[in-house]
């Protein structure tokens, strides 16, 4: 295999700190013993790495940002092999420490080290960037532009895991954003006898009706309350899981009120740190609901492959973006466009 152990120049996204970034020459990265040097093909921007912008989540500055990640393999640190040189790969950004008790009790998404590339280590927001030869997915003949959505379907269906819905379940996903999108469906793929969409965008909606969604809502995050009637018409008694993949706090508590007795709330949208959410103990209680969390996705990539492979989950009309480098921060103001689902980072 091809030697990368000298290093050169490259472009790249630094976030730096207090909300600040900028386009930077720095040092190409290095690769050393089970590192592959892999060039930047596609990566997805996420609303992750806004949060990591302000230091939320895991952010370590300076950071060069980006986990969503498509690239090809150049070559190997001193003594490592791997696939050919030319491989277009998907790279799993998750890192554990094995060492850890989560780790040895063989649940490495709870890992007291976690870590990820684009997270609180280098990225792919830039030319070049290392990862460790396992992290590596050969994504075969798999357009580069479909692969990249990998990891948010990675995620997903980690929360759907987390979720473990039962057979002809009827769920209800508040977010249309992408992985609300591919939540609704690989929620079908895992059980769901009907999947309906609420979310606050009428084109969404549209993308969610075409991959399979049953119903869909039109809501406003801001009167969340106001699209409980119309929901209510759709299931009575409520939804046998309802997940929340918007991180707003108005919208857990209704999807709290939409879960039929006995039911599952999966929180799934990443919220303020700070926020907090009005949910009366007693409901909880009275009404036997269950609470669940998804963090991250752990060990999920090679199934989230298959199922884009397979076209289980579609991609058609969530990538409404490409940027490079020299206008990423037009990736950043289309997380607050309404219009825009997803952008997709190119370095060339």
């Amino acid at each position: 295999m091809t030697d990368a152990s000298t290093g050169a120049a490259m472009r790249a996204v630094v976030f730096t700190g207090g909300g600040d970034w900028g386009l930077e020459t720095v040092p190409q990265p290095v690769a050393r013993h089970g590192e592959a040097l892999l060039r930047v093909l596609r990566v997805g921007v996420c609303g992750t790495d806004e949060h990591l912008l302000h230091g939320g989540f895991i952010a370590r500055f300076p950071l060069v940002p980006g986990h969503e990640i498509v690239a090809e393999v150049v070559g190997y640190g001193p003594g490592t092999t791997g696939p050919d040189v030319g491989t277009r790969v998907v790279v799993d950004p998750t890192i554990f420490c094995g060492n850890c008790s989560a780790c040895k009790r063989g649940r490495p998404g709870y890992c007291t080290d976690f870590g990820s590339l684009g997270c609180d280590r280098a990225g792919g927001f830039a030319e070049y960037l290392t990862a460790g030869v396992e992290k590596l997915f050969p994504i075969g003949g798999l357009a580069p532009e479909v692969a990249v959505l990998t990891e948010p379907t990675a995620c997903a269906m980690h929360g759907v895991d987390v979720l473990a819905l039962e057979p002809a379940a009827d769920v209800l996903v508040f977010g249309a954003g992408p992985t609300g999108l591919i939540l609704a469906q690989l929620l079908r793929v895992a059980g769901a006898a009907r999947v309906t969409v609420a979310a606050p965008t009428a084109s969404k909606l549209e993308v969610a009706r075409a991959h399979g969604a049953a119903h869909t809502v039109l809501m406003d995050r801001a009167n969340a309350g106001a699209a409980e009637a119309q929901l209510r018409e759709i299931a009575p008694e409520g939804f046998d899981a309802v997940v929340e993949a918007t991180g707003s706090v108005s919208v857990l508590e209704l999807a709290v009120r939409m879960t039929r007795t006995g039911g599952t709330v999966l929180v799934y949208g990443l919220a303020q740190e700070a926020a907090i959410a009005a949910i009366r103990p007693y409901e909880i209680f009275s009404r036997e609901l269950t609470i669940r969390g998804s963090f991250a996705q752990a060990n999920c990539i090679g199934r989230a492959l298959f199922a884009l492979q397979s076209g289980s989950v579609r991609t058609e009309g969530l990538v409404t973006a490409e940027v490079g480098l020299d206008d990423f921060g037009a990736a950043l103001e289309n997380l607050h466009d309404s219009a825009q689902i997803k952008s997709v980072f190119t370095p060339a």
